[in-house]
């Protein structure tokens, strides 16, 4: 067995783009030697990257694939020999099969008697599948974005293609990408090293070549130096820590190949500005980390992390540079607060008639006009079911809420919107609520952001979220496969995880209610929030797909239900009573499905089974046990006691083994039948209230 390695070498990968490009090129190249028959689908495979190469190293590699025995069956008997001699049809299989004409046997069949032949297939080398099926691989690769650089060529790539290094062991494997054919070469750090290339004569050479390049390849260990370095720089500032922030570590992570730590300082004076404004400047516009004090306050320093291992006199330049750059711009900032405070929030609402929203649903004073709308008439239903809400705060926060899109500091900063109009807010005197409620509008942003902390941010940031979604269903503009330009799905996703986590009383139903929408876009956008409530309980909350499938089948519309109804499930699912259950439920959906395919059964219509027509004891049974155990569940789940619903449903067990072990359904005498799936079919609606049973996958 062999080891494998593959390195694409290019100019600099966005760094957003390369983790999910290294996943993928490792998959791949797992998949096509899986599918090749080259290695074992448990073959350890490493994947490496830096911001100039993607990189995959495998173990356990086959020098070839192994030669395999293959069943032909060719023309009958009779047809390939007459009286005994081959006739040209079993000459013709004979050549297809590559077998002796004395190797054909004969092969009987339902059909009749057959040629048949075991004919023999030669594996190809490693070095000739990797060679035609690598190109193929590559060039399959999604990026976000990609480009075209060589001018009448029809390869597209995130960047242009540099080299490719392909090694089987010591043997070169001749793949061609763009042009570029591969080699035993690669190139260590651009700056430290220099552009002479690397020889690599095994695989097991390359991450210590790399090293000895001034190229850290692994990902997990520059990470983890990058830590080690910030912990170590942070150390030599008195009583200080560098404040944690995975995302901007993995940022950095991605931008350098072999880094280092270099510390920098400001004036005191710009810790006068929020510190979300400052941290914004040093985390978005310059990749610094921000450092804090012991009880957690911003300090006048921050980190940056460097692509190379400057001498002291060059860190002291580079130091002195990025001190200027960040002054100018907290100075910036600075100006832009002052300058925005002479015309406060109140006063720019009519300015937003002049900012458009989108081109076919109006301006962003119109939208703040539908959301107001929405929002105070969620705030009354709210209120109607004994949650309090601060209407007036809440009225000032939704007309404010997109005037911060108007400030100087917003158009300079832009990832500060809604944050800067908290902000804002709280300077202007306008009260805690409305600051709150604006300043956590756009939260949260992912499934692990947190929501907002008050009753009025919730609503907002709900109103804001489906006015946006049901005015761009309503034009059209709905997400289609892997697009969603507009990030509807996001914003539907946050909309979910606020009605899962916060205490309002809402329903996904009471938000289309509540709207001014048509019956049209209330259908589609069912279908949609159904999709990302199950997102929520698969991906956020972690409940096995079977579990979730059943939950959303008996209803989704109330999110923390749902889940209440998914905890509880998951909590029983291993019950032996619970698994003869669902597959019970699962006889009875079939026999319904076929009884209703081949109209001898409605579900549509009203199908009480009636009891003069229930002759078999086993259905009478069956009967009697669901009309006393019916009130009793409805009752707990009435009350969200579904763990005590879900054990009682399963103390029908005997009743229900009882009814298909005596009990045939689909009898001749058509009103028996009829009440016999009338019966079944009650048994089933009546409970699944809390899951649909069937939808459970037990071993």
């Amino acid at each position: 067995m062999a080891d494998f390695l593959f390195e694409v070498g290019l100019e600099e990968i966005p760094a957003r783009m390369i983790a999910a490009a290294q996943a993928e090129l490792a998959r791949r190249v797992q998949t096509l030697l899986t599918r090749e028959r080259l290695t074992a689908p448990d073959a350890e495979v490493r994947s490496y990257s830096t911001p100039r190469r993607l990189a995959v190293l495998v173990t356990g590699v086959a020098a070839a694939q192994a030669d395999t025995e293959e069943q032909l069956t060719g023309p009958s008997w009779t047809v390939a020999f007459k009286n005994g001699e081959p006739t040209p049809a079993a000459h013709a299989f004979a050549k297809k099969a590559g077998v002796e004409l004395a190797a054909l046997t004969k092969v009987t069949t339902p059909k009749g008697e057959y040629v048949g032949a075991t004919a023999l297939r030669r594996g190809r080398t490693t070095l000739e599948i990797l060679t035609a099926e690598l190109p193929k691989e590559l060039a399959a690769i999604y990026w976000p974005k990609n480009m075209y650089w060589r001018e009448g060529k029809p390869e597209r790539f995130v960047r242009p293609v540099k080299w490719l290094l392909a090694l089987l062991d010591h043997a070169i494997v001749p793949v061609e990408f763009a042009g570029v054919h591969a080699a035993n070469l690669t190139y260590g750090h651009r700056i430290l090293h220099g552009d002479g290339a690397i020889a690599i004569h095994r695989p097991s050479e390359y991450l210590g070549a790399l090293e000895a390049a001034k190229v850290t390849a692994d990902v997990e260990l520059r990470r983890h130096r990058i830590r080690k370095a910030l912990d170590a720089e942070t150390r030599t500032i008195p009583g200080a820590r560098w404040r944690e922030d995975e995302a901007l570590v993995d940022t950095v992570t991605h931008l350098t190949e072999w880094p280092s730590v270099l510390p920098g300082g400001f004036e005191s004076e710009y810790l006068a500005l929020p510190e979300e404004v400052l941290v914004t400047v040093m985390r978005d516009h310059q990749k610094y980390f921000a450092v804090e004090d012991a009880n957690g306050k911003l300090a006048p320093h921050f980190l940056t992390v460097l692509n190379t291992h400057p001498d002291e006199r060059a860190r002291e330049i580079i130091r002195h540079g990025n001190e200027r750059v960040l002054r100018a711009r907290f100075n910036d900032a600075r100006f832009f607060w002052t300058v925005d405070q002479k015309i406060p929030l109140k006063d720019r609402l009519e300015m937003l008639k002049a900012v458009t929203f989108h081109k076919d649903i109006g301006s962003y004073y119109e939208k703040t006009r539908k959301n107001a709308d929405l929002a105070m008439d969620l705030a009354a239903l709210a209120g109607s079911r004994g949650v309090s809400v601060d209407a007036k705060a809440l009225l000032t926060a939704v007309e404010l809420a997109k005037t911060d899109l108007t400030t100087e500091l917003v158009k300079e900063f832009t990832e500060l919107q809604g944050i800067v109009g908290g902000l804002y807010a709280r300077h202007q005197g306008l009260g805690e609520g409305v600051a709150q409620a604006i300043y956590w509008q756009y939260s949260p942003a992912g499934i692990d952001d947190p929501i907002p902390p008050t009753a009025e941010g919730q609503i907002l940031g709900l109103a804001d979220r489906f006015q946006t979604i049901a005015a761009m269903f309503a034009i059209g503009l709905e997400p289609t496969g892997s697009k969603d330009p507009f990030g509807l799905r996001r914003a539907a996703n946050a909309i979910v995880k606020i009605l899962a986590e916060s205490g309002l009383p809402l329903t996904l139903s009471s938000l289309s209610e509540t709207a001014n929408i048509s019956d049209a876009v209330k259908a589609s956008l069912t279908a949609f929030f159904r999709e990302r409530v199950e997102f929520y309980l698969r991906e956020v909350r972690g409940f096995a797909y079977d579990v979730v499938n059943a939950v959303l089948a008996a209803g989704c519309d109330d999110v923390r239900d749902a889940i209440a109804r998914a905890e509880a499930l998951s909590s029983v699912r291993g019950s032996e009573d619970l698994a003869a259950i669902s597959t019970a439920f699962k006889r009875i959906k079939n026999i319904l499905r076929q009884a209703e395919e081949k109209k001898q059964f409605s579900s549509q219509e009203e199908n009480a089974p009636a009891a003069q027509f229930l002759s078999d004891q086993a259905e009478q049974s069956l009967y009697a046990e669901a009309e006393k155990l019916a009130p009793a569940v409805e009752s707990l789940r009435a009350s969200r006691e579904y763990r005590q619903a879900l054990e009682q449903i399963a103390t029908l067990r005997p009743h229900v083994d009882l009814f298909f072990d005596k009990v045939m359904v689909m009898v001749e005498d058509e009103a028996v039948r009829r009440n016999r799936l009338a019966l079944i079919a009650q048994v089933q609606t009546g409970f699944s209230s809390i899951a649909d049973f069937s939808e459970l996958v037990l071993a």
